[in-house]
């Protein structure tokens, strides 16, 4: 009788935990992500953007080099067709003065010739001037085989030329797509859960001008300009006046104080003299990312000031806020 009563209570005990199973309301397949997820993707989109961005920037630098490596081969290449085009004149005068006779056989001319001291001297001459004329063939077969050298380099140029220009329309499309990704999302926010947004964004950020900032010469220039950005939007591709990217940013920050920089963070790191994290001094450029996608300024104290990203704009963050990669003093 225990046995049973046992098997009993078992079996509406499993009863009871199948029914309960089947009350639990299920969470529709299609529910929204909640606010962290949201946040999580976002971020993840504005970087791969600016990791577009940033490709898109390198292009832009190697499409500058190869339209200039290009004028200076065409440039090239119509010096050398010149010269081709002289020795081959030269050498058609002189095959056109052999076929009318106008040079005669040594022999012909010791015939005709009385005196043998002219005969020597004319058979002298002669011989340079035959020699003169092979020199020129070998020398128009050379130079033709440059130039053909130059019309190759020329016809690569042009083919990585309009490669590039193909990756740069590729990576513009790119990160405007993720650009686009992210917005759908953030306007799929209610009012509350967008202020909310923001507000998680803006964590450990400040727009707040610091006053301990201890900085001089090129280095100060540079921080006061960055500075006086604070707030401002960030946008994709952007180097002011009113809106940056964060490559944007250090070139004219940097700019300011006399110092070129490319509009790329990859190329802003080969631009100055590799520092350490714990050398760092106010001013220097800190990279971010592997590979290089993210740089700021150096600050001080621990901060850098930086185009963030879209939800952000310009903002003082800390300086290992993201995946430190490296740094550089410029000048």
């Amino acid at each position: 009788m225990p046995h049973a009563r046992l098997r009993l209570v078992a079996g509406v005990a499993s009863s009871i935990a199948v029914a309960g199973i089947a009350l639990v309301p299920a969470l529709p397949s299609n529910a929204d992500p909640d606010i962290e997820q949201v946040r999580a993707k976002v971020d993840r989109l504005f970087h791969e953007a600016e990791v577009a961005t940033e490709r898109h920037h390198d292009a832009e630098l190697r499409l500058e080099e190869l339209r200039a490596d290009l004028s200076d081969l065409r440039a090239d290449e119509s010096k050398q067709q010149k010269r081709v085009a002289s020795l081959q004149a030269a050498v058609d005068r002189n095959l056109a003065a052999e076929y009318e006779g106008q040079t005669i056989s040594a022999t012909s001319r010791m015939v005709v010739s009385g005196d043998p001291a002219a005969f020597l001297s004319e058979l002298t001459t002669l011989n340079s001037y035959r020699d003169l004329q092979a020199r020129t063939i070998d020398e128009l077969d050379r130079e033709s085989q440059a130039l053909e050298i130059r019309r190759e380099a020329t016809e690569d140029s042009a083919d990585e030329l309009a490669d590039t220009e193909k990756s740069l329309a590729k990576e513009k499309a790119a990160a405007d797509a993720k650009l686009a990704e992210a917005k759908d999302l953030l306007g799929d926010l209610e009012a509350e859960e967008r202020a909310r947004f923001e507000a998680e964004s803006s964590r450990g950020n400040t727009t707040r001008l610091p006053d301990d900032v201890k900085a001089s010469g090129r280095a100060a220039a540079a921080i006061q300009f960055a500075l006086a950005q604070l707030g401002d939007s960030y946008v994709y591709g952007a180097a002011g006046p009113n809106a940056w990217d964060c490559s944007g940013l250090t070139m004219a920050a940097w700019g300011q104080a006399g110092v070129g920089l490319p509009h790329s963070s990859r190329a802003q790191q080969g631009y100055g003299t590799p520092v350490s994290s714990d050398n760092l001094q106010p001013g220097d450029l800190v990279f971010y990312y592997s590979p290089v996608s993210h740089v700021g300024i150096y600050l001080g104290g621990g901060r850098i000031v930086h185009a963030a990203n879209p939800s952000t704009g310009v903002v003082i963050s800390g300086v290992f806020s993201m995946p430190f990669s490296g740094a550089v003093r410029p000048g």
